[in-house]
């Protein structure tokens, strides 16, 4: 009978929330600041603006790359670039955690207004449960802003927002960049969150951003206003309740105890110890002078209202033009469906050869997006496709037990990029699957660069081999995976080291008409 009564009373609150949403809505979004970037002849005055102009003028038209592929260098880069902001810091991610690397930016991020920088945090919604009292905090100082991209009105529980709104609820910004004084930023897969930063010991991430000085830095400047005006965008303090100075303290006080704690002590040491940051001590720090162009969705495709020709698909497709030797691809959450494939298997027709690296089922850390891979994998193979998929680390920690057959993995890829003829290549936070294609925002660079093409055509000869099975299909039609090992080739006839209940979820959810969601 309790439990009964539980229930029911759970009912009622839930009943009672949908209704509040129904009758309240968002807030108005008349009397939003304005703010844009900072101009450019005034960035070049910054210390930043200082110290990179020579180079950049050096290399008219181009613009300087740097790519970050150890997790360490990643953040180091962010935490240094934060850190010499003098006039203006803009940062726009999708996920956004609360511990050892989220509370370590949070603090830069206050340095930097307490120095008098003028601060932008524009993050997604849909992650930002459990952290309204800290975005509350930070929006409270007076020189930092923060807003929320499509946000929940109901807050908690935010499957409300879903049931009610799910149209627009659905619709995510899965951007990321870090850009300061409009003379340096950070674009790429990473999120702010340790397993991608290789900080604590839980999940760990293979990403890839880069850093970029140059010309391109002013389109993310201006790609982040865009998205900073846009109808989706609500400032924090119409969405959740104020916390005032007293809150800002707080969060303030907070954070002392976290930087003190030992953990981020440590991390800190490795942070001073990496590869980045002994090259910026050194003066050694290499770029890639090359023409970049960035790429990304209209905002409005945040409410579904961006028409095809204004989205990041059809640009790249268009600026990358035809290939015509080869194509090699890295996608975490690869899911091609039916036109995909299709084109795919028209490359290979044409004589391209088309090589993909996505994440094996033991190393995903979401089960049901290979499942809309799955159910695709047999005509890649027939169409001559090469498929690889990345095997977890052996030294990573397993799955939690507790998060039962979708739960995250010990290692996992997370980099979105692919190469094209080995002269040009797209680094971003764009996925190969439907949701980034028609549901959520994505950004991106494209680089004409036969170096870093080449590199990772290198890698896909190299490392690749050495850390993924390859899937393949024997002379009846029969699908195996080979692992390359010191001790020789280990052949498996189904999906590695995976157990039973899981390969059974992927099964079910691959013919279940949900591809248009993954």
């Amino acid at each position: 009978m309790r439990a009964w009564l539980h229930s029911f009373r759970a009912g009622l609150i839930l009943a009672s929330a949908i209704t509040l949403t129904a009758c309240s809505g968002l807030p108005s979004l008349e009397g939003r600041s304005e703010t844009r970037y900072l101009p450019t002849d005034d960035a070049r005055h910054t210390a930043l603006g200082e110290m990179v102009s020579p180079y950049v003028d050096a290399h008219p038209g181009k613009s300087g790359i740097h790519p970050l592929r150890n997790a360490h260098d990643a953040f180091a880069a962010r935490l240094l670039l934060a850190e010499s902001a003098e006039r203006t810091l803009d940062v726009q991610y999708y996920i956004w955690h609360d511990d050892i690397t989220g509370s370590m930016l949070y603090q830069a991020l206050l340095d930097a207004a307490n120095r008098g920088v003028r601060v932008r945090l524009l993050l997604d919604d849909t992650n930002t449960a459990g952290l309204d009292d800290k975005l509350a905090a930070l929006d409270a100082h007076p020189s930092i802003e923060v807003r929320l991209f499509n946000p929940f009105v109901v807050r908690s529980p935010r499957l409300v927002g879903y049931v009610t709104d799910f149209s627009r609820a659905n619709r995510r910004m899965h951007n990321k960049s870090l850009t300061v004084d409009n003379q340096a930023t950070i674009i790429g897969g990473r999120n702010i969150g340790d397993e991608y930063f290789g900080a604590g010991d839980n999940v760990m991430f293979a990403d890839l951003d880069v850093v970029a000085i140059g010309p391109v830095v002013e389109q993310v400047s201006a790609d982040f206003d865009r998205y900073w005006a846009s109808q989706s965008s609500y400032p924090a303090s119409r969405v959740i309740d104020s916390v005032g100075r007293e809150g800002l303290a707080q969060l303030e006080q907070s954070l002392a105890v976290a930087m003190g704690s030992g953990d981020s002590r440590e991390y800190r040491e490795l942070l001073d110890d990496s590869q980045f940051m002994s090259s910026i001590r050194e003066g050694s720090l290499e770029l890639v002078w090359a023409n970049a162009l960035m790429v990304s969705d209209d905002p409005a495709k945040g409410l579904g209202l961006a028409d095809d020709e204004d989205l990041l698909t059809g640009r790249i497709r268009g600026l990358l033009g035809p290939p015509r030797d080869t194509v090699h691809l890295v996608s975490p959450y690869f899911v091609p469906v039916e036109k995909g494939t299709q084109m795919f298997a028209d490359l290979e027709a044409r004589g391209v050869e088309v090589t993909i690296l996505t994440n094996a089922l033991e190393a995903t850390d979401v089960a049901a997006v290979h499942a809309g891979y799955a159910k695709r994998r047999r005509e890649l193979l027939e169409a001559g496709v090469r498929l690889f998929e990345l095997k977890r680390a052996p030294d990573a920690p397993g799955r939690s037990d507790a998060a039962g057959p979708f739960g995250s993995s010990g290692a996992s890829l997370h980099a979105k990029t692919f190469a094209v003829d080995g002269d040009r290549l797209f680094v971003g936070s764009f996925n190969f699957d439907p949701r980034s294609a028609r549901l959520n925002t994505e950004l991106g660079f494209i680089i004409e660069s036969p170096e870093l093409a080449q590199e990772m055509e290198r890698v896909f000869n190299t490392d690749v081999l050495d850390n993924a099975y390859e899937v393949k299909l024997d002379e009846y039609g029969s699908m195996y995976w080979l692992e390359r090992t010191p001790e020789g080739v280990v052949r498996y006839e189904g999906e590695p080291n995976v157990g039973v209940l899981r390969r059974a979820a992927v099964s079910l959810i691959s013919i279940l008409p949900v591809e248009w969601m993954l």
